[in-house]
């Protein structure tokens, strides 16, 4: 239960056998290669240069792949409902796997998907171009006379074209005057369909009186017939056009049938291209590859087996530079496990600082349980997520984490009293002695005792979060630092409230006034130590800043009272449900008690859905605001092995 200790190590392999150790340390993934720019043996050794050759031929193939699978994938016949979202990889064994990655005939399939697409995509615009057209023809359905005859005027000429119907009126007495026919032949929802006629004398004035009035010219070019003809050959070709476009659809979802062999060979060439883009990018010679990196020092064993597979490469460890910047992985079992995922969401810790895992586990959980407080919404998210375990794909970490944390909302609902909020003096009564007997406290009777419990506790994470950074230093042998920077603190902010305890009569005046002169030593300490750059002039100003900085701990405290407001909200909701339930059942004829299960069902299940994610953010903001800073700072370089990673298929067992 802390961060993984790593070991530096350089393999040296023949280009030869480069790509099949590349390959045997991809299906290990346990080591984490750094390319030409990070690796430490570039800077002594700039002469090692990385190929940085591009493998065109791979990213061509694979960019074809994801093309073709998006394609099919609109045409296949999707896995609906909640199975296909809990668990939308196909599930294959390794023999199948092995049979489509080498029957290199299933490559086919996507020039067969490509073309097809091509087709459908030529059909779509023929269909849109033809929709176009009979969108333009139809005004003029009324035109008896052959399109091409428009254009064959010798001493006038002829504009076909729309004018806006509330310009039409004040247009065509312009157009009078002007000397041009105006004939109106169709009329559509904003605009009409007309044909203007002029000399040709006067057609340069009509076209700057038409162009004033926003004419929008129509060129039949190159139709020929008449308009009523025109529409329907088009419409002839639209359904031809639609035709071939079913046809093609279909075509295209008996093709989607290969959707699982093209997501195999997607896999297996991502994987592949990841390989072969790493051996492009570490230092190399004309003949060798060099592999620096890092493992975990409990797999450098296995490491140091799987290279000693290839007689043309050898596993050495070196000691890593000063500055160099450690990956980082955090290891954790049992229980703990599941709250990684609150660590590695906020960011890995330093390779020298401490995994805060195990530290925020019991608070996280018990936190969350504090913000439902309900022992009957706790049942109902471990049911969930014991369901989304058995179904879903991948990593479960947060399924289990939040019925972790489940089980401890059900216990602080019994401890509260809460059972679907008041369900139990609601609707059944007879549960009451047992409620009573498994209660601490009700919050809505007795609300200062929640408000005591989570600053109580508030208070106890923020000391505890002193603790683990003074211990830390402790053992990492930074005497100056726990002493100037945790324990002072810890002296004189306890000191502090033990002073205060004593004036409401918790502890002994003698007490309080002894640890209200104990302060004092800590509190110089800060003043002259807390800041060790410098002059003293800035050390002692950031030391008064740093003293100033003791209301910031009542803050910190303080936010933990959110704890109580969500708790109470949480009851408060569940309560007044449970009252509209009551009144729907007094409905007569048996509408009242359908209604009654409807409000139940769809107000608590509201309730637990927005309230549960209420809990786990405000929880995770204690975590990150509140407990982390006073021991981490974060920031550190996550341990990023190479290894196979599939997006459309799942093992069961790992290949």
């Amino acid at each position: 239960m802390a961060i993984a200790k790593m070991a530096k190590i350089i393999i040296a392999s023949h280009r030869t056998q480069a790509s099949e150790l590349l390959e045997e340390l991809q299906r290990g993934g346990i080591c984490h290669i750094l390319n030409a720019e990070e690796a430490m043996l570039s800077r002594d050794f700039p002469e090692l240069t990385a190929l940085a050759e591009r493998p065109k031929d791979l990213e061509t193939l694979l960019n074809r792949l994801e093309k073709s699978l998006a394609f099919l994938k609109n045409h296949a016949t999707a896995q609906k409902g909640l199975a296909g979202i809990l668990a939308p990889r196909t599930v294959i064994d390794e023999q199948l796997y092995n049979k489509v990655v080498s029957d290199r005939k299933i490559l086919k399939t996507i020039d067969k998907s490509e073309h097809l697409e091509a087709s459908i995509e030529k059909t779509k615009a023929e269909i849109e171009n033809i929709q176009s057209t009979l969108q333009m023809l139809r005004p003029w359905a009324s035109f008896q006379t052959p399109v091409e005859e428009i254009c064959r005027l010798q001493k006038a000429t002829c504009w076909a074209g729309l004018i806006s119907n509330q310009h039409l009126e004040q247009i065509s007495e312009k157009l009078n005057e002007a000397g041009a026919a105006i004939q109106q032949i169709g009329t559509g929802i904003s605009r009409s369909a007309c044909l203007i006629v002029a000399l040709n004398e006067n057609a340069e004035a009509i076209q700057k009186l038409l162009r004033s009035a926003e004419f929008e010219t129509v060129s039949f070019e190159p139709m020929r017939g008449t308009v009523s003809r025109l529409i329907n050959e088009h419409n002839e070709k639209l359904q031809q056009a639609q035709k071939q476009l079913q046809t093609q659809t279909e075509n295209a979802a008996k093709l989607s049938k290969n959707l699982l062999n093209l997501g195999i060979l997607c896999d297996h060439y991502k994987n592949l291209l990841e390989r072969e883009q790493t051996k492009d990018t570490v230092p190399a010679t004309e003949h060798t590859v060099i592999l620096e990196g890092w493992v975990k020092k409990n797999d450098y064993a296995t490491l140091e087996k799987l290279v000693s597979g290839f007689e043309a490469s050898s596993l050495h460890k070196i000691e890593p530079a000063k500055d160099e910047d450690i990956p980082v992985e955090i290891e954790n079992s049992g229980a703990i496990k599941p709250f990684e995922v609150i660590t590695r969401l906020y960011g890995m810790p330093q390779h020298f600082e401490v995994d805060p895992t195990v530290f925020l586990a019991p608070f996280f959980a018990l936190f969350f349980g504090l913000c439902l407080t309900d022992a009957g919404y706790g049942l109902v998210i471990i049911a969930l997520m014991i369901f989304f375990i058995k179904k879903m794909q991948g990593d479960k970490k947060l399924m289990w984490m939040l019925g972790i944390c489940s089980a401890a909302t059900v216990v602080a609902g019994a401890l509260t009293g809460g059972w679907f909020g008041d369900a139990v003096q609601q609707f059944i009564p007879a549960l009451g002695p047992v409620r009573a007997r498994l209660m601490w406290f009700d919050p809505l009777e007795k609300p200062m005792m929640f408000f005591n419990l989570s600053l109580g506790l508030g208070y106890f994470q923020i000391m505890t979060g002193l603790m683990i950074a003074f211990i830390h230093n402790l053992k990492q042998k930074q005497y100056l630092t726990a002493i100037c920077d945790q324990l002072t603190w810890l002296i004189m902010i306890n000191s502090i409230v033990l002073f205060l305890a004593s004036k409401f009569g918790t502890v002994s005046a003698e007490a309080g006034q002894f640890f209200g002169f104990l302060a004092i030593t800590p509190a110089v300490t800060i003043l002259l130590f807390s800041h060790r750059e410098g002059g003293w002039g800035g050390r002692i100003g950031m030391g008064t800043y740093n003293l100033f900085s003791t209301i910031f701990y009542l803050g910190d405290v303080l936010s933990y009272l959110r704890l109580m407001a969500l708790g109470m909200v949480t009851a408060g909701l569940a309560m007044a449900i449970n009252i509209i339930a009551k009144i729907a059942g007094d409905i007569p004829y048996g509408i009242g008690v359908v209604l009654m299960v409807l409000v139940l069902i769809g107000g608590h299940g509201f309730n637990i859905a927005i309230n549960a994610l209420g809990a786990f953010v405000h929880t995770l903001r204690l975590q990150y605001v509140e407990f982390f800073p006073k021991f981490i700072a974060g920031g550190g370089k996550s341990f990023e092995p190479l290894s196979k990673e599939y997006k459309h298929i799942y093992f069961k067992k790992e290949i």
